[in-house]
């Protein structure tokens, strides 16, 4: 079920093309011109990640590319933040489990 808006008193007919993307291997579909986020976000999907540390949740935070808490694997490139990938056919997003803190993997292999 999606969570989209249509019709909008101001905006009118909202409708535009649409791509397949999957999500842990299931489609979705979402908007041309939308982000990997927003499809997610449509398609009612809040967790995006777990966190390193204690496994719970992550998802969309500040949804303009700061906090990185929606980093996903997407077409194999892993740690890419959903919310500055736009949406494109075919895309594999690949979540569900923690990732790794490169910042925090560096510093412990380089003291």
């Amino acid at each position: 079920m999606t969570k989209r808006i249509y019709n909008h008193p101001l905006l009118k007919n909202i409708e535009t093309e649409t791509v397949e993307m999957f999500y842990n291997h299931h489609p979705l579909t979402c908007h041309v011109g939308e982000s990997v986020a927003s499809c997610l976000l449509a398609n009612d999907i809040r967790t995006i990640r777990h966190h390193e540390d204690d496994n719970s949740p992550r998802g969309i935070f500040c949804n303009i590319g700061h906090c990185f808490e929606c980093r996903a694997e997407i077409d194999g490139k892993k740690n890419i933040r959903t919310c500055l990938t736009p949406v494109q056919e075919g895309m594999s997003v690949i979540s569900g489990h923690s990732l790794p803190h490169d910042v925090r993997e560096w510093s412990e292999n380089h003291v």
